[in-house]
């Protein structure tokens, strides 16, 4: 997928969801009227909805804003942008997971930050796909690289990306969220968000993590009819309050870096009592799944090393590391 600088005019031009006539338009790209009807008619074809009438004019079905690169960077304070070494912003991406794995295997350096308005083949846990709409939500993934401890400095890092995503859904005011263990990020029982963090490299060496977070913003139904599990996004977690993708961008990152950045040392232990506050599990009685076994119980929350503790009907706790947990008879 690819927007001509025409395309990318036009969509900041109807950004605001008003309806805005064809002449208008075209004197604004100093183009015919009906360039602009095949201009419209391609962002169809890339998924982009929008209205068309007779004497008012076209209009995005959603208000679109666009991810830029200046208006994130400058967002940020000085130390978080010394600890960013290079900060893309893709059109179209295949995953930016995939994208910045790839970079690693290159030696690209730490703090590679990736963001894309669309993947074409988003990455969800165990092999899941991201349904990743063009323009409506957030997709983002950061390298970062660990110089000592090895493969085990990054345990419980994902449940640290998970506080760092609600204290940004915080500081926009956005309260009624909480984490799934192990990586999800929930609101009013729905999935609202994910954290899928792809870890490579030696054993008590040197290592890096590819930290990809996605995050709905706005999902249209018609983009979510494969997911099989319950999905939210923020415009039903906060109504019709806007809220600025290019802001969040920022304030995800932000917190996300402050988070890597100096874990290899301090681990998960700053952050447990944090995630247990978050906690969506906490009490309720469900279902984890391991391949192909099953462990009933009740969960007890989280160890100090971040796994998840089990409660089964004999009383016995138990401590898992993985697992696919359903509550609600659903798995999620």
């Amino acid at each position: 997928m690819y927007l001509s600088d025409k395309q990318k005019k036009i969509l900041m031009l109807l950004s605001d969801g008003q309806f805005h006539s064809g002449t208008e338009l075209a004197e604004a790209l100093g183009v015919s009227r009906s360039a602009i009807c095949k201009q419209f008619k391609s962002l169809s074809e890339l998924g982009i909805q929008h209205s068309a009438i007779s004497g008012k004019g076209y209009r995005l079905d959603y208000a679109l804003e666009l991810l830029d690169l200046t208006t994130i960077t400058q967002g940020l304070s000085q130390e978080h942008q010394r600890l960013i070494s290079i900060l893309e912003i893709h059109d179209s991406i295949n995953s930016t997971n995939s994208y910045l794995v790839d970079h690693a295997q290159k030696q690209a350096a730490s703090g590679f930050v990736c963001f894309a308005e669309h993947q074409s083949s988003g990455k969800g846990r165990r092999g899941r796909t991201w349904v990743s709409p063009y323009g409506s939500n957030l997709y983002m993934s950061i390298l970062w690289r660990f110089q000592q401890g090895g493969i085990a400095a990054t345990a419980g890092l994902s449940l640290a990306v998970g506080v760092a995503a609600i204290r940004a859904l915080k500081q926009h005011h956005i309260n009624d969220v909480g984490l799934k263990w192990p990586n999800d990020i929930y609101s009013q029982g729905k999935k609202l968000g994910g954290i899928l963090i792809e870890v490579s490299g030696e054993t008590d060496g040197p290592c890096s993590a590819v930290i990809g977070l996605g995050l709905n913003l706005f999902l249209p139904d018609s983009e979510a009819r494969t997911i099989s599990q319950a999905w939210t996004d923020l415009t039903k977690v906060i109504g019709s309050v806007p809220i600025s993708r290019n802001q969040l961008a920022t304030t995800l990152l932000s917190h996300i870096l402050d988070i890597v950045n100096g874990f290899e040392t301090i681990g998960i232990q700053p952050y447990l009592d944090e995630w247990r506050s978050y906690d969506c599990l906490q009490g309720q009685a469900a279902t984890l799944y391991i391949g192909q076994q099953q462990i009933n119980g009740i969960v007890e929350g989280i160890d100090d090393n971040g796994l998840l503790l089990i409660k089964r009907a004999d009383s016995t706790i138990q401590a898992f590391a993985s697992g696919e947990v359903s509550f609600s008879g659903t798995i999620v």
